[in-house]
């Protein structure tokens, strides 16, 4: 099965987060179909905390695709940033 997840990066008590596309029984960080954008939970200023290109999780939503739920939670607050 295709997930939409999490990727971790960033050093040691700075995480950053890539959102892929990837086989449900890969490992966390390890190889991904496709990246679709970032989350960075330690923005500060000016930084962009979240970007995600969701014409291309849609595309992967109509494959069948299955959203974790922190990405689910994500999709959730990047569409009521843009409205």
């Amino acid at each position: 099965m295709v997930t939409i997840r999490l990727a971790r990066g960033g050093a040691k008590k700075r995480p950053f987060y890539h959102i892929v596309v990837t086989d449900s029984r890969s490992r966390r960080d390890s190889r991904y179909i496709e990246r679709l954008g970032f989350f960075n939970p330690v923005a500060k200023g000016q930084e962009v905390r979240l970007d995600i290109k969701t014409d291309r999780v849609d595309h992967w939503l109509s494959q069948g695709a299955q959203v974790s739920e922190r990405v689910a939670g994500l999709l959730k607050q990047n569409q009521k940033s843009a409205a």
